[in-house]
């Protein structure tokens, strides 16, 4: 089985004793690239289908085959392998590097690189090109650019995270979701997907609430509403208001922790994992949080 676009192999799934066959026999001819792995490891499900579009993006330079290691774990033992995701590639029958861990998809693409020269990310490069556009306000061009991505093969689920936020940016909550839905479970682990996940779960949450200063209102009215300062955080969120939204949530901490079974907390986490972790609301946030739980 090939991908029609580039003419690269679709991944294989090898075993003990095909090893020789796809790996060391195929490696006389080509780049192997073996994907340890095993069904309980989420990092591992973050990486695969990342590498999996690099290796086609190769235009049939690499294979790529994967083992897991829970039903085949000899050879993993024999290269010495104690942690997983570990990749290993093999040229005329040897290894020759690799590399252990969910690596950003910038290092991938450079660990590539240099086994087989530049690679070709169409995909990649269109995702920039649809971020582009979504800078310059053309949500158009974007939307029909990620339409295009995530109707292609490998599924890549950075398109649909961001198709995915479209649709809620729009308010088309129940589209985010169904798009969402049609990953493949491998890739419904993918942070960019988790963190779309928590951006369709806020704005359901602030659909049903009142106006911004309505419920400023309220907090001046009575200081103590703390369900207030929960929908104020929501709404605020909603418009994209980060710093703001997070000052609400950490003021209910301040006043009572424990409220509502600790969901001023947990509704906290949930607006970092929307947000990325290296958004600036993000982590002034985390240090805020930490400096009221410990200190």
């Amino acid at each position: 089985m090939t991908n029609t676009a580039t003419g690269a192999a679709a991944p294989i799934e090898t075993t003990v004793a095909r090893f020789r066959a796809d790996v060391l026999e195929a490696s006389m001819r080509k780049l192997v690239l073996v994907d340890f792995w095993a069904p309980w490891c989420g990092p591992c499900k973050q990486l695969a289908p990342v590498i999996e579009r690099l290796v086609a993006a190769t235009g049939g330079k690499a294979l790529l085959v994967k083992m897991n290691i829970d039903a085949e774990p000899e050879v993993a033992d024999q290269l010495g392998i104690k942690s997983i995701p570990a990749v290993v590639a093999f040229q005329r029958g040897r290894p020759v590097d690799g590399f252990v861990g969910a690596l950003p998809e910038s290092q991938i693409k450079g660990f590539l690189e240099r086994l087989v020269g530049p690679v070709e990310d169409a995909a990649g490069d269109a995702l920039e090109a649809a971020q582009a556009m979504i800078a310059e306000g053309d949500v158009a061009g974007a939307h029909a650019l990620l339409s295009e991505l995530t109707s292609e093969e490998p599924v890549n689920p950075k398109a649909f995270a961001m198709l995915a936020r479209l649709y809620v940016s729009a308010g088309q909550l129940e589209a985010a979701r169904a798009l969402l839905e049609r990953l493949p479970e491998s890739a419904k682990k993918d942070t960019d997907v988790a963190a779309a996940w928590a951006a369709i779960e806020n704005a359901a949450a602030a659909q049903d609430l009142g106006e911004i200063e309505d419920l400023r209102t309220r907090i001046n009215f009575d200081p103590n509403d703390l369900q207030a300062y929960f929908d104020l955080a929501l709404a605020l969120n909603a418009k994209d208001r980060r710093e703001e939204a997070a000052n609400a949530l950490l003021e209910i901490i301040r006043r009572d922790r424990s409220w509502n079974d600790d969901g001023a907390r947990k509704q906290l986490v949930q607006f970092f994992e929307a947000w990325g972790p290296m958004d600036k609301a993000a982590v002034a946030a985390r240090r805020r949080l930490s400096t009221l739980l410990f200190s």
